[in-house]
């Protein structure tokens, strides 16, 4: 076995070159950041023990401080193997202060809450709990992870690129001198994910070593680092516009925008680009943009390829709840699979915070007559009823101030249906909705507008709402209902019957908090329309869905013209995969739940159909799936305003800086950009582009694709990014998913996301995108 290499001792002097570097170090990312002098940056530069809580039992001080970089932090561990022992600031989520996380809650005690904080990561890694020396020490590190994460974030894209190729630059001085020699510029290309071979290498060098010596230092560095960055396609499109010596002069810029971006634009607009974004002062005052200036433009996120007009809430918010799709969750309590992973409160939060408006909680008699949740006759571990209640309340509206509905699959006695009752009551208040809004028995739902704030129950009821209007003689006083749980069982027939024979005691309290969403079995769209109330709404098997949307679409999109459908994945699917919602969506389905907790193609397809309209979780259905006389078949497509045929014509230019898919040195991504078109059967589509080799940095493309759409309102476009691989499947790389209706013409930046569909803060993919009727 080979022992372990110790670093060699470094001589006094050479402890203090070292220090004086890293100063130097330290001085040029605080400088990026803007943050000179800043007190809660050098906090966190000098950082400080803090206490790490895993469990009740394990409370271990460790050191914690940020690096050189400016965004990493390093923290302190006692295992002698332990390799990776630092979280970029990029990965985290959020920073909660108090005992909000469910570990601290859980491990430790009421009269620490002040000194408690909480760093909530992206994706599926644990939360980090900590415990601080006192309220101001929590508080103060808490304000200055905030406050440096929100200076990261600020950052322009050049900002931004600088940062990261700096530290890149950094990582590759193996011998920290300064200077780079041939072979650690290319440990610096593999680092900024390009494979170059030597000779390629060497001609850079060569280009860039003026001074001869054989290694880059000072200028010669920067030179490299404008080499690199160096983006010829935009240098062709400013060269076409920039007809004032060498610059682009306001009416050029004016011109740009009008021909290529398709912009409605005035010379006061132009103005305004040129005083935010150009750099040079000198060309600011004669009212010049330059390059950098123009880039900086394109990098902006209003003069991306999402409208944004689209990132606000812009859609009528007055119509009847039926005729929005709404953000739905299933499981929503799992962070994992439905098998045996654990269930949780931040699983809640996690779905709430991306704008789900419909979550479920499957409810189970627990000790000490407190029901909890989780997935029944599974080994997936159970939390309490009340604390999701409480998460919800606390989380429901941050993202969004639209309405919340909360889908109760109810398996629990009824003495603690009572306390399942008596929680929401209590914990909700006034803003849980229990009797129908106005005077008299309500003929259709209310708006979202109408239920700001609000938190709906879909749940069993006892009786016909219209019997709440009734004397207390007419009221129904039977307290049995069928069970209606979702069922792994795929013969159809032998659930039916199943169903019939199961009987569930339901508490009145519980029932009568049922108003707008009171679960019935669906015997039909025939059954539905002559014997069910607007208000009562059955829950489909993605199979059964399917089958109706496909052989039934325009009588399901009449029965949802009327009433509410909720539809969840096939019991079958125990590692909480998902299937795909568009085929539902275009059969006018409201609540598609979805596993949030799983990262696939048909959760991107969702986040993308709700990025738009301020991210509230609701999305007005087209005019046309919400007329009860309408003709609209989304498989046979007969003539109608839904058909608005459209060609459109995608050229993919260019990425920028996409991340390495093996985080091994060696390896590089060989980059390919698949377009994919969702929406009805007709529009379906997928084009792709040349794989290029070994260049996830800068590749280029400039290759042409098109599509023809037919019904752009129901229609999604999601770029896609893979590393190619001819002898097994393409890896993932990023994404990109927006409606259709969204995107904006001309020379676009798409930012790109990854597969738990965080955004890659460097990354980028460049295209020009054109819509046309077609002929």
């Amino acid at each position: 076995m080979n022992c372990l290499q110790r670093q060699p001792k470094l001589s006094k002097s050479e402890e203090l070159l070292r220090y004086a570097r890293n100063q130097k170090v330290v001085q040029m990312n605080v400088k990026l950041l803007g943050m000179e002098g800043d007190p809660d940056l050098q906090f966190l530069l000098q950082g400080g023990d803090l206490l790490k809580i895993r469990s009740s039992s394990w409370k271990k001080t460790r050191y914690y401080k940020l690096q050189e970089d400016c965004k990493t932090m390093w923290h302190e561990s006692k295992k002698t193997f332990r390799t990776k022992q630092t979280f970029s600031l990029d990965d985290i989520s959020a920073i909660r202060i108090g005992r909000q996380s469910e570990g601290l809650r859980k491990n430790t005690e009421e009269q620490v809450e002040g000194r408690c904080f909480s760093i909530v990561f992206k994706g599926r890694r644990k939360n980090l709990d900590l415990i601080a020396s006192s309220e101001e020490e929590a508080k103060q590190w808490v304000n200055s992870l905030q406050k440096i994460i929100s200076s990261i974030k600020n950052l322009n894209s050049q900002q931004k690129t600088e940062h990261w190729i700096f530290n890149c630059l950094r990582k590759a001085d193996k011998n920290k001198d300064g200077k780079l020699s041939q072979s650690e510029v290319k440990n610096f290309l593999r680092l900024i994910n390009i494979e170059v071979d030597d000779d390629y290498a060497e001609m850079v060098f060569e280009k860039c070593d003026t001074s001869k010596s054989g290694y880059l230092s000072g200028e010669e560095i920067e030179h490299f680092y404008d080499l690199l960055t160096h983006r010829e396609e935009i240098d062709v499109i400013y060269g076409e516009y920039a007809k004032t010596t060498g610059f682009m002069s306001s009416d050029n810029l004016v011109e740009f925008l009008m021909k290529e971006q398709r912009e409605k634009t005035t010379l006061a607009d132009a103005h305004k680009i040129i005083e935010k974004y150009e750099p040079d002062e000198k060309a600011k005052e004669k009212k010049l943009l330059s390059k950098d200036g123009f880039l900086m433009y394109l990098h902006n996120p209003d003069a991306m390829i999402f409208n944004p007009e689209h990132k606000e809430v812009y859609q009528d918010m007055s119509q009847p709840l039926n005729q929005y799709f709404i953000s739905s969750s299933h499981n929503t309590y799992l962070m994992e699979d439905q098998l045996k992973g654990p269930s949780s409160t931040e699983a809640y939060v996690r779905a709430l915070l991306k704008g789900c408006r419909c979550v479920e909680l499957d409810c189970w008699d627990g000790s000490d007559d407190e029901p909890e949740i989780y997935h029944g006759y599974t080994l997936t571990s159970k939390i309490l009823f009340k604390d999701v209640i409480k998460a919800i309340k606390e989380y429901a509206f941050k993202t969004s101030d639209y309405p919340v509905i909360l889908s109760l699959e109810n398996h629990c006695s009824v003495e603690q249906q009572e306390v399942m009752a008596h929680h929401m009551s209590s914990i909700l208040g006034s803003a849980l909705i229990t009797s129908p809004l106005g005077e008299g028995m309500p003929t259709n739902f209310p708006s979202p507008e109408e239920l700001k704030g609000k938190f709906l129950i879909k749940g069993k009821r006892l009786n016909k709402l219209e019997a709440s209007f009734a004397s207390a003689e007419a009221a129904a006083d039977d307290t049995d209902v069928t069970e209606e749980e979702e069922s792994n069982d795929e013969d159809e027939q032998k659930e039916e019957e199943k169903s019939q024979k199961k009987k569930l005691k339901l508490a009145k309290e519980l029932s009568d908090m049922v108003v707008y969403c009171k679960s019935v079995h669906f015997n039909g769209f025939e059954d539905a329309k002559k014997n069910l109330g607007f208000y009562e709404m059955s829950s489909f098997k993605e199979g059964k869905a399917m089958n109706l949307a496909e052989e039934s679409a325009n009588a399901y999109i009449h029965h949802n013209v009327d009433k509410l459908s909720r539809i969840y994945p096939a019991g079958s699917r125990t590692d909480s995969s998902n299937y795909n919602p568009v085929p539902l969506w275009n059969a006018g389905c409201q609540i598609v739940a979805l596993n949030f907790q799983t990262t696939c193609t048909d959760m991107d397809v969702n986040q993308g159909r709700f990025l738009i309209n301020g991210k509230s979780g609701y999305i007005l259905k087209p005019a046309y799936m919400r007329d009860r006389a309408t003709e609209f078949d989304p498989i046979t497509l007969t003539r109608g305003d839904w058909l608005k045929h459209k060609t459109l014509h995608i050229m993919v230019i260019s990425a920028q800086q996409l991340p390495k898919v093996n985080k091994k040195k060696s390896s590089i991504v060989d980059p390919l950009v698949r377009v994919e078109v969702y929406g009805v059967p007709a529009d379906v589509a997928v084009k792709e582009t040349n794989s290029l080799d070994n260049n996830g940095f800068n590749p280029v493309w400039n290759e042409n694709l098109q599509f023809d759409v037919y019904v752009p309102d129901l229609a999604l476009v999601r770029f896609v990014l893979e590393d190619y691989d001819s002898t097994s499947d393409n890896e993932f790389v990023a994404q990109y998913t927006l409606p259709f209706n969204s995107l904006k013409m001309g020379y676009r930046h798409v930012p790109l996301l990854n597969k738990n569909g965080d955004l890659l803060p460097s990354a980028g993919l460049f295209v020009h995108i054109m819509v046309l009727d077609a002929e």
